[in-house]
């Protein structure tokens, strides 16, 4: 009798494995439908492989400086153009790729697990634990990012790890609030009462019954987050708080060309286009993935 009693209430999370399987092969046939979704994937696809073969895609080497060939309009010697110190600018905004590639998915990895954490923390043991994070978390968000990665790039010296560490200090509230919501939600649900009745820990109950069933949120928030990590990475480029000459960083190459902006165009607006495609082809991405793995967000 104690033997039925005992698995009766014995309720496992929902296998991890099989759901995420079955979310992918959902996702799949779905993305066939978001010709727009898709574009964005087959764009981010492209930007990932220009940022592991830049050093076999650019025709120049980037850092290389030919004086006589200083600020050539493009053509089809330099398709974009040269700068001021006669580099190439397509080869530049190449190898830019690579930072902002690994900009963009340091900072994820970095703030991911800290608003998950705090998120779903605060939302499972609730009372003054949701209070005191919650707090926390208001007092960041109180301030805009931008200034207040500004703040903490200037206290710890310009570079571009230095860089990673600002913007990751400012990004975490909204995954954390997001996890929150989310952890409130799933706190509640059946088979976690049946843990409880069970017997699990706290903290087993916390990361492996409620932390799973946020993961999938967390990763569509943090994606339409990239768009505006990417901004406020060339802005703290633009600044000179971001990755130092001669690094093809795109925000800095914007802040070089300003000067040329009436009379050499192209110096300045080729990695504003850059910067441009990237940050849509990441809010086309996030915004496709909510459609899909949330359907009470999906377009009529």
């Amino acid at each position: 009798m104690s033997d039925a009693i005992h698995a009766d209430v014995t309720v496992r999370p929902p296998n991890m494995l099989s759901r995420v399987a079955t979310s992918l092969k959902s996702a799949g046939s779905k993305l066939t439908h978001e010709p727009l979704g898709l574009a964005g994937f087959i764009i981010l696809a492209l930007l990932c492989l220009i940022a592991i073969f830049a050093p076999l895609l650019a025709p120049y080497d980037p850092n290389v400086q030919v004086l006589s060939d200083a600020l050539q309009p493009p053509s089809f010697a330099h398709l974009a153009g040269t700068d001021e110190f006669g580099r190439d600018i397509l080869s530049r905004l190449i190898f830019g790729t690579r930072i902002t590639i690994q900009t963009v998915l340091s900072i994820s990895v970095i703030v991911g697990p800290i608003g998950l954490v705090i998120g779903v923390v605060a939302g499972f043991f609730g009372g003054r634990v949701d209070a005191l994070l919650m707090r926390a978390t208001d007092i960041v968000l109180s301030f805009p990012s931008l200034i207040l990665a500004l703040a903490f790039a200037a206290a710890l010296g310009a570079g571009l790890t230095t860089a990673i560490i600002a913007i990751s200090l400012t990004a975490w509230p909204p995954i954390a609030r997001l996890a929150r919501a989310e952890a409130l939600v799933v706190r509640n649900t059946d088979y976690v009462a049946a843990a409880r009745l069970y017997g699990a820990s706290r903290l087993r109950i916390l990361f492996f019954y409620i932390a799973p069933m946020c993961i999938p949120s967390v990763i569509v928030r943090l994606t339409l987050n990239m768009a505006g990590i990417i901004l406020t990475a060339a802005s703290l480029g633009f600044l000179g708080l971001g990755a130092q000459p001669p690094a093809p960083e795109w925000g800095a190459m914007i802040s070089n060309g300003r000067k040329y902006m009436l009379d050499f165009w192209w110096v300045a607006v080729m990695p504003g286009i850059a910067i441009l495609l990237a940050s849509l082809a990441f809010n086309i991405v996030g915004d496709t993935l909510r459609d899909i793995l949330d359907p009470r967000h999906a377009r009529s």
